[in-house]
C-alpha cells in the first residue's frame, strides 16, 4: 500500500453523526406511504428512549431510507440500533399488510466528519424524491423531516 494512501489510525470522536441508508428487500416499494412512515418515524422518535440514539434529519422513499443519528452516552452500537430499529418497524410494517421480509440485511454507513459534510449529505438526500420524479420539490415531499436537531 502507498504511504500517503494510508487510512488514518483510530479516530475517536465523541459523539459522531453517522449517515445511514437501508433498503427494503428486493427494493420493494413499501414504504413512502401513510402507515408504513408512521412506524418508521415513531420508531425513529423512541430510539433515544429505547437505544440511547438521537435521530435527526431523514427521507424516506418507496424502498429505502436515509436518516442521520448520533449515539448518546451508553447508546448501543450502531449496528444493535440499526438491527433494533429494523426488526420493530418490520414487525409494525408487517402487521398492517402481511409479507415475509421488509429490509435487506445490510445497510450503509458513514460518519460524517464536518458542518460541510452534514450539509452536503442533506442536499443530496433531501433532492431525492426531486430526481426520482416522486415530488416538484423537497419540500412538497411529505416523507421528509427530523426528529432531533444534530450539531458536530
Amino acid at each position: 500500500m502507498h504511504k500517503h494512501l494510508r487510512r488514518l489510525g483510530r479516530i475517536w470522536v465523541d459523539a459522531p453523526i453517522y449517515f445511514v441508508t437501508t433498503c427494503t428487500c428486493n427494493r420493494k416499494p413499501l414504504l413512502a406511504r401513510g402507515e408504513a412512515a408512521k412506524v418508521l418515524i415513531d420508531e425513529w422518535r423512541a430510539a433515544y428512549r429505547r437505544h440511547g440514539w438521537a435521530v435527526g434529519r431523514y427521507v424516506i422513499m418507496p424502498n429505502h431510507v436515509h436518516f442521520f443519528c448520533r449515539p448518546e452516552r451508553d447508546g448501543k452500537s450502531l449496528s444493535e440500533f440499526v438491527g433494533f430499529w429494523k426488526s420493530y418497524t418490520s414487525r409494525k410494517v408487517n402487521a398492517l399488510s402481511p409479507r415475509s421480509t421488509l429490509w435487506q440485511r445490510e445497510f450503509f454507513d458513514h460518519i460524517l466528519r464536518s458542518n460541510e459534510s452534514y450539509s452536503q449529505k442533506w442536499n443530496y438526500v433531501r433532492d431525492n424524491p426531486v430526481h426520482a420524479g416522486l415530488a416538484s420539490t423537497a419540500d412538497k415531499w411529505k416523507y421528509a423531516g427530523e426528529i432531533e436537531t444534530l450539531m458536530l
